[in-house]
């Protein structure tokens, strides 16, 4: 997929030494074609990490993707400077009056803190609220998952007696929905969470379908109905070293936590973690692009 960025992105330059076709401003304003719209709300403290992992998931179709990445006016972030914010980003009160095809809401690093605790909390639900009417799919990652379901429908987190921390193997629940198209019947995806919402809580909700599901890691991904609200409780995203960084992180600052299950080889951290679950990720970004984005929304936006 050609993505369209800005000319300066960091992220831009990383992804074409990965032989990934992202197109630059001057080229896409030349195309006579109708790009998707995509807006990323980067809740992550190193927003760069993401938007490269973002950027490369949404890499693998023909269709040409048009990225805005959105940020948070009640929150500061601490670990990406202001000026890489201030060039990159757009604030919620910038960008509510225009319509998207598709939203991304990432995961954050506030799942142990109580969802209205959260200094942006008002905000986010004000954001999930314009979605509804402003976007045709939403996708929510993570913690951003969890929010979307206790906004959205109720659905409470719950802490977890040690943190879910590594590559978890999934079953595909119902293979005829699109979200799943071309999926092994076990896959195999990365968590990193200490809370997660019941499987028998998501499972009750009649609004909600459950696509897969691990017998450790709980549901891994659910959608509503048509598919204008789907949660992906792990990270499909992530690359070959973020678990290994948020390990090693986490021994650094001393707090408790296990090395990563079904992550390096034989758990020994000083070998090169092995990457599992690219093909299955490239899969679902695509198939979320094509059949609940490009498929289904307007020609023109708004």
């Amino acid at each position: 997929m050609p993505i369209k960025a800005q000319n300066d992105l960091p992220a831009k330059s990383i992804l074409e030494n990965e032989n990934i076709f992202v197109m630059d401003e001057n080229r896409a304003v030349h195309q006579d074609i109708r790009a998707l719209q995509i807006c990323i709300l980067n809740l992550m403290p190193v927003k760069q990490d993401t938007e490269l992992q973002l950027l490369r998931a949404l890499s693998n179709t023909p269709i040409q993707v048009d990225v805005t990445f959105m940020k948070m006016n009640s929150h500061r972030s601490l670990n990406t400077s202001m000026n890489h914010l201030n060039k990159f980003y757009n604030t919620f009160d910038e960008l509510k009056e225009k319509r998207y095809d598709g939203f991304i809401i990432t995961g954050a690093p506030v799942e142990q803190i109580a969802f209205e605790e959260v200094d942006y909390w008002e905000e986010l639900c004000e954001i999930m609220e314009w979605s509804k009417r402003n976007v045709t799919s939403t996708l929510h990652i993570c913690w951003g998952a969890q929010a979307g379901l206790y906004y959205h429908f109720g659905l409470d987190k719950v802490l977890l007696p040690k943190k879910v921390f590594g590559v978890y193997e999934h079953r595909v629940m119902n293979r005829k929905i699109p979200l799943v198209r071309g999926f092994d019947d076990y896959f195999l995806i990365p968590h990193s969470r200490h809370t997660e919402v019941p499987a028998e809580a998501i499972h009750g909700c009649r609004e909600l379908t459950v696509l897969a599901e691990s017998e450790e890691a709980g549901v891994l991904l659910c959608m509503t109905g048509e598919g204008s609200r789907i949660f992906i409780m792990g990270h499909p995203e992530y690359d070959r070293m973020t678990l290994h960084n948020e390990y090693m992180r986490d021994m650094e600052r001393g707090l408790p936590i296990e090395v990563p299950k079904n992550y390096y080889p034989e758990d020994d951290p000083s070998l090169r973690p092995r990457l599992q679950w690219r093909s299955h990720s490239n899969n679902l970004y695509t198939n979320w692009l094509n059949y609940y984005v490009y498929q289904t929304t307007d020609y023109v936006l708004g």
